[in-house]
């Protein structure tokens, strides 16, 4: 019983403390609050300022640059970063690339040193056929750069006087036929007929004729085109239609891809003599050549 007694004063004495510290809490607690929040009004500015700063001291350990202007991070500085970054890339792959056309410009060229020599009797040559130097065209007849091409190589021969020579080779591109490979052996077919005189006035024609690209003209003006310059049509239309000159064409083709050729036009300057090639591909002009042709001459 006395036990009990005891264990009752116990709980009215913890209950009495609990009572007496609560009342003290209150204005306590009351009063933080309050200053709590005077704190929070009075430095608001001074907290915000110091998240900054430790987010700013957090970024720049990151090796971010971001300015921090009017205690927030500067959004417009930031997106000028990141276009920045975004430029730096862009020109990163471009160089990149460049520097890969480079490499396969190199490797265009060294094959482009097996080109075969000009022979009199299976290539059609204008010009001085004992010229020093010839460029060989590989060509499609359906190749806008091609046809804008053609005045400028004539004009290479006529300048040179008998130094420099015009040899052309057929590349019919794939996504120009059949009209490319056609045209092709068109020519062919006139050069059986009429010789290497004819075969050159029959390509002057097609490419002033044709409007490229794989649609330039119908096949069946091929014919009367031949007409034009003096050929017997039924026996060019004979010639053309047989196919003979298909394996003709096929055989430039395949021999330019060997030495590099991918596209149209494809221009190779050869030294008759020493052996030397330059690979300069593409419609360049006539004063651009030039400078390759006087070099190979020295």
């Amino acid at each position: 019983k006395r036990n009990m007694e005891n264990k009752a004063n116990s709980n009215k004495l913890l209950i009495l403390i609990i009572i007496v510290l609560t009342v003290l809490m209150i204005p306590l607690l009351i009063f933080s609050v309050q200053m709590s929040q005077k704190i929070s009004v009075a430095n608001k500015d001074d907290l915000n300022q110091k998240i900054d700063e430790r987010l700013t001291e957090y970024l720049q350990q990151q090796g971010n640059e971001t300015a921090i202007v009017a205690g927030s991070l500067d959004e417009k500085l930031l997106a000028q970063k990141i276009e920045k970054g975004i430029e730096n890339f862009v020109q990163r792959q471009r160089l990149a690339q460049q520097e890969a056309q480079k490499t396969r410009t190199r490797n265009a060229g060294n094959k482009a040193k097996d080109v075969r020599s000009v022979s009199k009797t299976r290539d059609h040559i204008f010009g001085n056929p004992d010229a020093e130097i010839t460029l060989i065209e590989y060509s499609d007849f359906e190749c806008p750069f091609c046809k804008r091409f053609h005045p400028t190589a004539k004009k290479i021969v006529e300048v040179y006087e008998g130094k420099v020579n015009w040899v052309y080779r057929h590349f019919p591109l794939g996504f120009h036929n059949p009209l490319a490979q056609k045209e092709a052996e068109a020519t062919e077919c006139a050069n059986e007929l009429g010789g290497n005189v004819i075969f050159w006035k029959y390509a002057d024609l097609i490419y002033e004729r044709t409007n490229s690209n794989g649609n330039g003209l119908p096949v069946t003006s091929l014919a009367p085109l031949a007409q034009e310059i003096g050929l017997d049509e039924e026996k060019f239309t004979e010639c053309l239609e047989s196919g003979r000159y298909t394996e003709r064409v096929q055989e430039d083709f395949q021999e330019g891809s060997k030495i590099g050729i991918t596209g149209t036009l494809g221009n190779i300057f050869l030294h008759n003599k020493t052996g030397e090639t330059v690979l300069k591909s593409g419609a360049y002009p006539f004063d651009e050549l030039k400078i390759i042709i006087d070099k190979m001459l020295k």
